[in-house]
């Protein structure tokens, strides 16, 4: 039995979804996920793992339909609704799915798949009213696909299984204490763990209020959060940036009743970017909260935390998740001592199944004795750890030097004419690589010569960028996150002006 599932009929009249201003119970949700699985089957007793992409707004359809998938014994693909038809096309065909759902407003969308003949397509609002059973499903069985970002490649499909998805929740329901009585607001993309897994399912399998908001509007969300229901809130550094900026544009009486209800919520959480420690420090100004970071990847869930009582410290992420184990490794993966870097590996149960279809990736992802190797670089210091950046994009290899950007760029961040910044290494014959930063500006014009002089009293000079350009925004993916790959190009694409 899944025991996400099994958990609701604890809550059935307990409000689950609130979407398109309407609420749904747990018994609403079990009702209809039911029926999308009878749909599905068509009068099969199970899916038997075929995979089901389906394409819907954030909301109680797409929860009941993502529900419907895994009670018919299929493995749920979920589409990201802001990606171009080249990339839905991509994930639908290297998953083979053979079912595709899709709601009325991403018809013309899918409409130039039809051609397919092996694929079987069904509206989501067509779906029958049918009756029967459904058959139980073991927790080892494979659910979900989701697509990396495909940062260092094409993207690659991780499978996770209901076992690894329940390993996922369990931790984060425990350490981030979740309750019947929390009610969450979800304004992040559903085709991501941090979406999927850390807002829906932690608060579904708690009998709490999952609460959607289809699109980003810093007006709409801080209009829900006056209404006061809201108690609990997740987001990427990105979307509490923008709240920051709208919130400072607000009359004073408005930030002071703002204040009065955030500085009532029980938990706030920041995740999927590294959170710069001003926005760390402007939000406690607003809320009176310290957001909580935390650390994982679309292959592990969620696999350290820092607390939810006790001490959390700017650019830390704090300690390993229930049953959960970490270690930090060199090149040659051997451990490395407290205070020194290395790349972050993870074991346990949270940890995905395999790429899909491509055993040679999956094979590459993991040490000769199962730990996954996650790319991330981190010291553990102060009985914490702190992340330096992604081995291949975030640790500069410069004069011999090891260098963190993400440390570069929380320097910069702190110059009061920069709004934002990527820093990234590209290659150079004589360093290996230098330091290289695009920059956003909150003014007009930043003088490059002032800004060296100002980072040589905060940086040492190895650490500081050679090569700079200005940009109106940086380039970003669906998730906030600053894209260092398409950073590469645009300063490869300025040398090769300059020649």
């Amino acid at each position: 039995m899944l025991t996400l599932i099994n958990n609701a009929s604890k809550y059935k009249e307990r409000i689950a979804i609130k979407s398109e201003r309407k609420s749904y119970t747990y018994n609403d949700v079990l009702n209809t996920s039911k029926n999308v699985a009878l749909n599905l089957l068509s009068g099969k007793k199970d899916l038997e793992e075929n995979r089901v992409a389906f394409i819907v707004s954030p909301g109680f359809e797409y929860v009941s339909i993502q529900w419907g998938i895994w009670r018919s014994g299929g493995i749920a693909v979920p589409l990201c609704i802001k990606h171009p038809f080249p990339s839905i096309k991509y994930v639908i065909e290297d998953s083979n799915a053979s079912i595709i759902v899709f709601s009325n407003e991403f018809k013309s969308l899918i409409d130039p798949l039809r051609s397919n003949k092996r694929i079987r397509f069904i509206q989501s609002d067509k779906f029958k009213k049918r009756n029967g059973t459904l058959a139980s499903i073991d927790l080892s069985r494979r659910a979900m696909i989701l697509y990396t970002s495909g940062t260092t490649g094409l993207p690659k499909g991780v499978v996770t299984t209901h076992q690894n998805i329940q390993a996922q929740i369990i931790p984060l329901i425990k350490s981030w204490e979740w309750n019947k009585n929390d009610h969450i607001l979800n304004v992040l993309p559903l085709h991501h763990i941090h979406g999927i897994i850390n807002v829906l399912s932690c608060a579904l399998w708690s009998g709490a209020c999952c609460e959607f908001l289809p699109k980003f509007d810093p007006k709409k969300i801080f209009q829900i959060f006056i209404k006061k229901g809201v108690n609990v809130f997740m987001a990427v550094p990105t979307i509490y940036y923008k709240l920051i900026s709208y919130w400072e544009l607000l009359p004073n009486d408005q930030k002071s009743k703002i204040l009065i209800v955030l500085k009532d919520f029980r938990l706030m959480v920041s995740g999927s970017a590294a959170l710069p420690i001003s926005v760390m420090e402007k939000w406690k100004e607003i809320s009176e909260h310290t957001l909580l970071e935390r650390y994982g990847m679309t292959e592990i869930g969620m696999g350290i935390s820092n607390p939810y009582h006790g001490e959390r410290k700017p650019g830390y992420i704090g300690q390993p998740l229930l049953d959960v184990s970490v270690r930090l490794v060199d090149e040659k993966n051997k451990h490395v001592c407290a205070g020194s870097p290395g790349e972050i590996q993870i074991k346990g149960p949270n940890v995905f199944k395999e790429y899909w279809e491509n055993p040679k990736e999956t094979i590459k992802a993991f040490t000769k004795d199962g730990w996954f190797k996650s790319g991330d670089i981190a010291v553990y210091e102060e009985n914490s750890y702190k992340i330096l950046g992604r081995n291949s994009v975030d640790i500069i290899k410069s004069g011999g030097y090891k260098i963190s950007a993400l440390e570069i760029e929380e320097v910069l961040r702190q110059h009061p004419k920069i709004k934002d910044c990527g820093v990234i290494g590209i290659p150079n014959i004589e360093w290996g690589e230098i330091i290289a930063v695009s920059l956003t500006l909150k003014e007009d014009t930043i003088s490059i010569d002032n800004l060296k002089d100002w980072l040589r009293e905060r940086l040492p000079g190895y650490k500081i960028p050679r090569k700079y350009m200005i940009q109106d925004d940086l380039p970003r993916n669906i998730m906030g996150k600053v894209t260092k790959k398409e950073l590469k190009k645009l300063f490869q694409i300025e040398n090769d002006i300059r020649k």
